[in-house]
């Protein structure tokens, strides 16, 4: 479709051009201070289907950070009018997504139009006759003609400029054990995370869990401390009952705090709350209230409550640079020194409903940077783990999407992009997967190392399988 572009009114009285030689006559008006980021703004993507239906993306093609504050998003009705909230930049080379569904709906033939804050100053419009499936997506991004593509919103459109390799077997082992006790945790179990001899569970109906090992290459809940059946968790102030998706931890390991994923707070879950949460767990009690809360929901595209935060894992600023990591804030070279206290990395999380990944600073006083939106190629996340021994960041879907396993790493262009992808383990059946770790090199023997899945549906009365994997 046609870009649509209108000036201001009273540029289009006062200018006269004439053909040929570059000659202006008449008087000039001085174009106004909005209107060149004006024209560096373009609707990107469109969705009228689905978890994120009425989602409009806004993408800034320029070098520098344009402010959208109080511009207005509508459909093919004037009386239809979503404003941005004031204080909303696009950082260079951004993304932004808005969902306008309490504003207005978007149908199967309608029009999604982007106007300064005046209210008649048009900067951007696309209208469609079919409904998105799921996604309709301009290639590429900020400048080509729209199509129907995977949903990417708040990341590079899917344009299918690089294919994906195609599935692979699993890199290791085709069986798979049980690694628990006959329902032990029952349904809910999540994220993993395995730290030396402990692992970490996330319990999304408000627990954590610490386990040691059971003797049998498996684990059992450590039944000291206080974790015998695992520890309830509440939000800073005491309340609530966090929806715990995933855990991780930072290079202080557990000393330093245990971090979760949150998709939504479990005593009003209706309502997203798309958070990362800090826990101290060095205490003997029997429940946690976070130390920290970072609420990332104002930040990320709308989703239902069941379909937010689910993976989470923390990757060092050293892997980062190394590796040529770009931050999509600046549109330049990662360099840790621009933020303040932050743990030292980076931490990535996955939108289930989205089926994206994004990249935070997290500051100590609570701010949070943007740095990364990676679109998975999957259509959910569930789970994400940095492998620092092979530099490389594992994406993980459920039986959505039959179990597959995808691997990335930062390109020449300073962007994470997908390296393989695996199908499960052939000895496993098409679980409710929502949790793998991989244990550390120091594991390896024979050439291999065990890797462990978590089952949110508990099948079989086991929420803990086995595997293994390629060193």
């Amino acid at each position: 479709m046609p870009e649509t572009r209108r000036w201001p009114s009273r540029l289009r009285r006062c200018l006269v051009v004439v053909t040929g030689p570059a000659l202006v006559f008449g008087a000039v008006a001085a174009p106004s201070a909005l209107a060149a980021p004006a024209d560096d703004v373009r609707i990107n993507e469109v969705v009228t289907t689905g978890d994120v239906n009425d989602s409009v993306e806004l993408y800034n093609k320029s070098s520098a950070a344009v402010d959208v504050s109080g511009w207005i998003l509508k459909d093919d009705k004037d009386s239809s009018k979503y404003q941005i909230a004031a204080g909303t930049k696009l950082a260079p080379g951004g993304f932004k997504a808005f969902d306008v569904h309490g504003a207005f709906g978007l149908g199967s033939a309608d029009q999604a139009r982007l106007y300064l804050a005046d209210g008649s100053t048009l900067v951007d419009s696309y209208s469609w006759t079919t409904h998105s499936a799921p996604s309709w997506s301009r290639c590429p991004d900020g400048t080509g003609s729209f199509t129907q593509t995977s949903l990417t919103l708040g990341a590079a459109n899917n344009c299918g400029g690089k294919t994906d390799p195609s599935p692979a077997k699993w890199p290791g082992g085709s069986s798979v054990a049980t690694a628990d006790g006959s329902n032990v945790f029952g349904e809910d179990l999540s994220g993993l995370y395995q730290e030396g001899g402990v692992m970490w569970a996330a319990q999304n109906s408000g627990k954590i869990w610490r386990l040691v090992p059971d003797g049998s290459g498996g684990w059992k809940p450590d039944t000291a401390g206080g974790w015998g059946t695992g520890k309830k968790v509440h939000y800073p102030d005491g309340s609530g009952t966090p929806d715990d998706e995933g855990v991780t931890l930072t290079g202080a390991g557990s000393s330093g705090g245990v971090y979760t994923s949150n998709e939504r707070d479990g005593d009003n879950s209706g309502t997203s709350r798309l958070s990362v949460l800090r826990y101290d767990v060095s205490g003997s009690g029997t429940s946690l209230s976070a130390t920290k809360e970072w609420d990332l929901t104002g930040d990320l595209p709308a989703v239902d409550a069941n379909s937010g935060l689910e993976g989470v894992t923390w990757v060092p600023d050293a892997s980062l640079t190394s590796a040529g990591f770009k931050d999509s804030s600046t549109g330049a070279a990662y360099d840790p020194s621009r933020y303040s206290a932050h743990t030292g990395g980076v931490f990535f999380v996955g939108v289930e409903g989205t089926g994206t990944v994004y990249g935070y600073v997290l500051q100590d006083s609570g701010a949070f940077t943007r740095v990364a939106s990676i679109s998975s190629g999957m259509s959910g996340v569930m789970e994400l783990q940095w492998e620092p021994q092979a530099s490389r960041l594992w994406v993980v879907c459920d039986n959505t999407c039959d179990g597959q396993h995808r691997t990335m790493q930062v390109n020449a262009s300073g962007a994470f992009a997908t390296t393989a992808v695996y199908q499960r383990p052939s000895g496993m059946p098409n679980y409710n997967n929502e949790g793998f770790s991989l244990a550390a090199a120091g594991e390896c023997t024979g050439g291999s190392k065990p890797v462990y899945w978590s089952d949110d549906s508990n099948d079989g009365g086991h929420a803990l399988r086995k595997g293994s994997i390629s060193c």
